[in-house]
């Protein structure tokens, strides 16, 4: 699995928000874009499923900006993959309704092991939340 540069950056943004931004100070889009780095366009355009998925919000006017809207302990990083990229899996045939189209899902060999694959990978990024990585508790395995 390869993520895009849409779910690194959109990592990035929600980290951003929920160390600086809240109701009352709500980050501006250029703010994020000075501080990430990432055009104002591509900012927005990364935005908008995150905002469709409810966890970022806006206010608009000239204290306007976006927040996080959900605690980041209840953010996982699996959450945000899932929402940028459709999916954590990584084959296509790991996912049920393609499964089901296959004809070769009941004898194929090595389906079993793309789907143990998938399986532990979305749960050690289900196991990685915002909050975690604000506070520095992500360790690389020994």
């Amino acid at each position: 699995m390869k993520l895009s540069a849409r779910t690194r950056y959109a990592t990035r943004i929600l980290l951003d928000l929920a160390q600086h931004g809240d109701s009352e100070n709500p980050v501006t889009t250029t703010t994020l874009s000075e501080v990430s780095g990432i055009s104002v366009q591509f900012i927005e355009q990364i935005l908008k499923p995150l905002k469709k998925a409810g966890l970022v919000a806006s206010v608009r006017g000239a204290a306007g900006g976006h927040m996080l809207t959900r605690d980041p302990e209840s953010v996982s990083i699996g959450d945000i993959i899932r929402i940028m990229e459709g999916g954590i899996e990584l084959t296509h045939c790991c996912q049920d309704e393609i499964a089901k189209e296959c004809p070769r899902t009941d004898r194929c060999l090595t389906r079993v092991v793309w789907l143990r694959a998938s399986r532990a990978l979305e749960k050690e990024l289900d196991s990685i939340s915002l909050k975690d990585l604000i506070n520095g508790d992500v360790t690389l395995p020994e």
